[in-house]
């Protein structure tokens, strides 16, 4: 991996690009694409440029239906090569979300993300800078010191207007949530609609300082 260099040209790569040059990198057994479904983008460019890639969601018990709708309508549509990845047997339903988020979260997200790169060399990811503050360095390529591999973010660079545009040209579904005011979509118990002036993520564990559930830090 020491001697992998990255383009420096990335940033002014289409998604697609990006996704074969990671395939041609890293091989398609290579890479684990994970993928929220709060919209269909990140999936389409990766089922499309690198076609038969495994794409993995993390079922963290809590999607809402209208998530579980979107994953159904795109696998059928896109043939995808869907790996579901659920927390361990004894995790189950419960109200730590009401108490405790980020053991919430590290149960529902992060263990299972961690079984779900074990022995891969890259994790392509949907983040975009224009997610938040949070998010606005999100490099198109970096290798992850933490997780002992490459993070490739194919969306990194691409706007609001971006995503809609790609999304009208291959005439994707919507996530039904998108337009009654959730811009980002996760759990169902912790995910509200924002206001108008907020931040993208505010409504994501609101009311807490809380702005990530771990798979990004």
């Amino acid at each position: 991996m020491s001697s992998l260099t990255i383009p420096s040209s990335l940033d002014s790569w289409q998604p697609a690009d990006v996704m074969r040059w990671a395939a041609g990198q890293f091989g398609i057994d290579g890479l684990v694409v994970t993928a929220s479904f709060e919209d269909a983008v990140l999936v389409h460019v990766a089922a499309t440029a690198v076609p038969g890639i495994e794409i993995t969601l993390l079922d963290t018990q809590y999607l809402f239906a209208e998530t579980q709708w979107l994953v159904d309508e795109l696998t059928k549509r896109l043939d995808l090569n869907l790996r579901l990845i659920r927390p361990l047997p004894d995790v189950l339903p419960d109200n730590l979300w009401q108490t405790d988020t980020e053991g919430c979260c590290h149960v529902r997200k992060v263990e299972p993300l961690n079984r779900a790169i074990a022995g891969k060399a890259a994790w392509v990811t949907g983040i975009r800078r224009a997610d938040g503050p949070t998010r606005a360095d999100a490099a198109v390529a970096a290798f992850d010191i933490g997780r002992g591999l490459v993070k490739v973010n194919p969306l990194a660079t691409y706007s609001d207007d971006d995503m809609a545009l790609y999304a009208h040209l291959h005439e994707l579904p919507a996530h039904p949530l998108a337009d009654k005011g959730y811009a980002s979509i996760g759990c169902w118990p912790c995910t509200r609609p924002v206001a108008p002036g907020e931040d993208k993520r505010a409504g994501r564990w609101s009311g807490s300082a809380k702005t990530e559930c771990g798979l990004h830090v």
